[in-house]
């Protein structure tokens, strides 16, 4: 059976006057993260895994921070990009796992709604995703409550 593994990072500071999105679901809070696009950060790092495990270039290549088309760009848009890519490549996934790193807000009250969505995006089942959310103890950017990250994982198979 061909499979293949793909990672993915990213991070963004936590700014006022931005609305807060991840893993596609609009959460209410003071702060939001900064960035060109909706600043997503799982869906950024899922879709970098998706591409990795494709030996493909990241989201940046693709979806450059300085074309001004990407302004505000929703990432469920990036994420559904990198599912066209697997199914061109004959890909399906088997399942993914994310975790974000966010001291604030606390985050389990949208951990279904984050996986319906996800869900949704790729045409899996929510059985095949794992989400879990961690504080950064009060250490670094993260921890000082000022930046939220994501490392997402995906298992991929040959169809």
């Amino acid at each position: 059976m061909n499979m293949r593994i793909g990672n993915g990072y990213d991070i963004h500071r936590l700014v006022r006057g931005r609305k807060l999105v991840l893993c596609g679901v609009p959460i209410e809070y003071e702060l939001g993260l900064l960035g060109h696009s909706d600043g997503d950060v799982a869906l950024h790092a899922l879709a970098d895994a998706i591409l990795g495990a494709l030996a493909l270039p990241n989201i940046g290549v693709y979806f450059s921070n300085t074309d001004p088309k990407n302004k505000d760009l929703d990432s469920k848009k990036i994420l559904m990009f990198a599912k066209n890519k697997l199914r061109e490549q004959n890909f399906k996934i088997a399942n993914l796992d994310i975790t974000i790193f966010a001291e604030i807000p606390k985050l389990s009250p949208f951990m279904d709604e984050m996986k319906a969505t996800i869900a949704k995006v790729l045409g899996i089942q929510m059985s095949q995703i794992g989400i879990k959310a961690t504080t950064g103890e009060g250490l670094g950017e993260i921890g000082q409550e000022k930046a939220i990250a994501a490392f997402a994982n995906v298992l991929l198979v040959a169809i």
